[in-house]
């Protein structure tokens, strides 16, 4: 048995509305990313400099060495920039939420004031800004556990919100286990909030943005102006806007560094897109525990059975009665490589029709004739399955007229004498009449057509069972 873990269908085609506070048509979030201090760095104990988000071209880290410039760099970003960013947004009145490197607020008491004093969201960003890719699961377990002492210790709460950024494949689960975060934000998936099952654990996920992020002034490809940087923006909020108004309201968020918006040149961009939002009433500039806490009340998690999660008697038992009769398809279905794609009706319908689609001639044969005439014997007996019954009865097959019912009967004799097996048709698609008149149209047909017409309407016919059941 194989399970596929990502999540590739999220909020579906129909995204839930978030109800923004005031009626907001979006929820724009600006996150001030704090790591100066926290990089990699000789005087940390580190192996050697960093080397990752600044303006030095290719910079490649120093082993064992200081390296001046990348070290003034990070400074300017505590020096400068941070008071630059400061002055922007308690000027403009937005509250922002600091991703805080817990040794790098720990060596910032000024800042750490300043944010305070502001109403600022401090979140952790972990416990120094390095990378996580390769450390052992039990490492990176402690230093999330130190993480949360510094920042306690630095700031005087602990931090809700967590953000690591050069995360390894443990660290969601990791974080989620510790138990005390209202959000992670180590996604990028979805421009809306969502939930995720760890355990017994629901934790909620506000996903972050790498595009929406001054980061592309140090990366290629990526922005050479502040215009750039601007126009994105500007492009971004625009879309996500006017999706809003047409009634699906969503989030944007922008991530921001000391050392990179910190730049004259480069923060004239985020000037001039504030003063673009600030245009417009029905915007909501919250810090993302406002936007955590607005999401956990509006739209609390609610557990449910899931298909790609049952033991295989179970899932079985569930959904072997999908096709008629037929409980091989989903003994077949089960050993597929299913996951939360697969839990809702489109995606289990596609494993268990493949399934159906892949078996031989013969054991598709079998389950056509596995299904019952139409207003026949079966049902005069009441000897239908409950999905049968409920759907013959849906288009008053249950009700027929002594007419209709013999000429349903000399049909269905007339068709399975000349095809072998019963005419199936999706009846909840169809009322009496339209039912009648394509049996009436279709038993004119040669064999062939109608096996595969009648393999079709086999798996319509679940594919509306499965609308019921989940």
């Amino acid at each position: 048995m194989q399970r596929y873990p990502r999540n590739m269908i999220g909020h579906g085609p129909n995204p839930p509305d978030p109800q923004w506070p005031g009626g907001a048509r979006i929820a724009v979030q600006f996150v001030v990313n704090y790591e100066e201090g926290g990089e990699n760095c000789v005087l940390h104990g580190d192996a050697a400099s960093e080397a990752f988000l600044s303006d030095i071209a290719g910079a490649a880290p120093w082993q064992g060495m200081r390296h001046w410039n990348m070290e003034s760099i990070y400074d300017y970003g505590a020096r400068a920039g941070f008071w630059r960013l400061h002055r922007l947004f308690t000027g403009s009145d937005i509250p922002v939420t600091v991703y805080g490197v817990a040794s790098a607020l720990a060596r910032s008491p000024e800042q750490v004031e300043a944010m305070k004093d502001a109403g600022w969201e401090i979140a952790s960003h972990g416990l120094k800004w390095v990378e996580h890719r390769d450390m052992p699961e039990e490492q990176e377990r402690a230093q999330i556990a130190e993480a949360i002492r510094l920042h306690t210790e630095v700031v005087g709460a602990r931090p809700l919100g967590w953000y690591t950024g050069r995360c390894s494949e443990n660290t969601v689960r990791l974080v989620a286990e510790e138990g005390g975060f209202t959000y992670i934000s180590d996604m990028y998936d979805d421009d809306l909030p969502h939930w995720l099952e760890v355990g017994a654990r629901d934790q909620l996920i506000i996903p972050y943005t790498l595009e929406a992020n001054d980061m592309r002034f140090a990366t290629a490809p990526g922005y050479i102006t502040g215009e750039q940087f601007f126009q994105y923006l500007k492009d971004a909020f625009d879309v996500l806007y006017a999706e809003g108004q047409a009634g699906r309201p969503k989030m944007m968020t922008i991530g921001l560094h000391c050392r990179l918006i910190g730049r004259p040149g480069k923060l004239a961009g985020l000037q001039r897109f504030i003063d673009h939002i600030k245009k417009f009433d029905d915007v909501w500039c919250p810090r993302r525990i406002d936007i955590a806490r607005h999401w956990a009340q509006t739209h609390p998690h609610k557990r449910r059975e899931r298909p790609s999660q049952m033991d295989r008697e179970t899932f079985v038992s569930r959904f072997g009665g999908v096709f008629e009769h037929s409980p091989w398809i989903a003994e077949r279905a089960h050993g597929l490589e299913l996951g939360p794609a697969h839990d809702t009706p489109a995606g289990l319908h596609n494993a268990l029709a493949r399934m159906f689609r892949s078996a031989s001639h013969d054991e598709r044969l079998g389950l056509l004739k596995a299904h019952p005439d139409l207003a026949g014997k079966l049902a005069v007996a009441k000897r239908l399955t409950a999905e049968s019954t409920s759907e013959q009865a849906s288009a008053g097959l249950d009700a027929l007229t002594d007419a209709e019912r013999a000429r349903f009967t000399e049909l269905n004799n007339a068709y399975v004498s000349k095809h072998g097996f019963p005419f199936i048709i999706a009846v909840r698609d169809h009322d009496k009449a339209g039912i009648l008149a394509a049996f009436e149209t279709r038993i004119a047909n040669d064999t062939e057509t109608e096996f595969a017409t009648a393999c079709a309407q086999v798996e319509r016919i679940a594919r509306l069972r499965l609308e019921d059941m989940l």
